[in-house]
């Protein structure tokens, strides 16, 4: 069996959303869960029967994040959904600063619905709204990223 490398961004289906966790080499993944908070993990438990899809830096970035993911190892902190979720653990280990993409996405788009629903109390439209919130938050979030 072929491991992710170290440094690789890992990730998996888990209902709606994609659950993320860094690859620590050696068939090692550093993630986030309700019960256990931040931890490591074999890819075989990470993988949870699902399809792991590997998303690998080039040889650079993968010197940085492998060095910041080791510093972070021991962190030891707990799961919350609004400020610490796997997101937040795999940006913080591999950039230093916590994001969570995935949230800020379902956010924006349920604000965008209900702001719409008030306004029309039409179920068609605010699903319309979401959605558009939704799209909006993925091209603020590459925005963001290109200017880096």
């Amino acid at each position: 069996m072929a491991y992710a490398r170290p440094g690789d961004i890992v990730s998996r289906r888990k209902g709606l959303v994609m659950h993320r966790g860094v690859a620590l080499g050696g068939g090692r993944v550093l993630h986030n869960t309700p019960f256990r908070g931040e931890h490591v993990c074999s890819e075989r438990e990470f993988r949870a029967g699902k399809r792991m899809y590997i998303s690998s830096p080039g040889v650079t970035e993968r010197h940085r994040r492998v060095s910041r993911v080791h510093h972070h190892l021991d962190s030891g902190r707990g799961y919350n959904l609004l400020t610490n979720n796997c997101e937040h653990t795999v940006t913080r280990a591999t950039s230093g600063e916590a994001r969570s993409p995935q949230l800020h996405s379902w956010v924006l788009g349920g604000g965008f619905a209900a702001a719409a629903f008030a306004v029309t109390r039409n179920p068609m439209v605010a699903a319309a709204a979401y959605a558009a919130g939704r799209k909006l938050s993925a091209k603020l979030t590459q925005g963001i990223h290109r200017r880096r």
